[in-house]
C-alpha cells in the first residue's frame, strides 16, 4: 500500500476544465507529499473555467502519448464540460483511462468527468454521481447514479461537482493507501554444484 507520500498520481485534462476540480486535487494531494503530474493533448498551457468564464493557465508536464498507466498509483479526471468532451474524442485517452483500470488503479472523476468513464465502457453496474446533466448519460450506459458527494465502487471514485473537491480527494486518498502493493519476484538463478 503506498503512503501518499510515496504515490504518483495523474491528471488528464485539456483547455476547459474546472479550474477547482484541477488545482484543488492537486493542491490537497501536493500537500500531503504525492507528486501531481498533468498530461494533455499538448504540452502548450491549458485554460480552465470557473463555471463559464475563464480561469488560470497551467502546463501540463507530458502529453498523453507518453504516459503509461504503470508508472502511475492513481488518475484524475478532472470535470468541466468542454474538457471530458474534447477527450473522450482521443482514442489515446480512452485506451490511457481503460489500462488504469485493468491494473485496478484508483480513477477518480468528478462533475462531467464521468463522461470519459462512460466513454472507457467502465459504469455499466457501477455506482456512481456526477453533475446532474450527465446523470441520464450514466443511467443509459448501465450505471447506478446516487446523489452524494463522493461515491467509491471497486476502484472508481465520482463526485458532483467542485464543492465535492475535498470528500473526493479524501476518497481517492484512502483507495491509493488501500490498493495493496505488487511486489515483483525474482526467481533465484538455479546453483549448480
Amino acid at each position: 500500500m503506498p503512503a501518499i507520500p510515496n504515490s504518483r498520481v495523474l491528471i488528464i485534462a485539456t483547455d476547459g476544465f474546472e479550474e477547482w476540480e484541477l488545482f484543488g486535487p492537486r493542491q490537497l494531494l501536493q500537500e500531503r507529499g504525492a507528486e501531481v503530474v498533468l498530461a494533455s493533448l499538448k504540452r502548450d498551457p491549458i485554460q480552465a473555467t470557473v463555471h463559464d468564464d475563464p480561469g488560470k493557465t497551467i502546463r501540463p508536464d507530458l502529453i498523453i502519448d507518453e504516459v503509461r498507466a504503470e508508472d502511475f498509483d492513481a488518475l484524475i479526471l478532472p470535470g468541466g464540460v468542454r474538457n471530458p468532451e474534447q477527450l473522450r474524442l482521443h482514442s489515446n485517452v480512452i485506451a490511457l483511462i481503460r489500462d488504469f483500470d485493468d491494473q485496478e488503479k484508483p480513477i477518480g472523476a468528478i462533475c462531467h468527468g464521468p463522461w470519459l468513464l462512460i466513454e472507457a465502457d467502465l459504469v455499466d453496474g457501477r455506482s456512481v454521481t456526477s453533475w446532474p446533466s450527465i446523470r441520464t448519460d450514466l443511467r443509459n450506459a448501465g450505471a447506478n447514479v446516487v446523489d452524494e458527494a463522493s461515491v467509491t465502487d471497486g476502484n472508481i471514485v465520482t463526485s458532483r461537482n467542485p464543492d465535492d473537491v475535498e470528500p473526493f480527494t479524501n476518497a481517492l486518498i484512502d483507495l491509493i493507501e488501500d490498493r495493496p502493493e505488487v511486489t515483483e519476484i525474482v526467481a533465484a538463478e538455479d546453483t549448480v554444484a
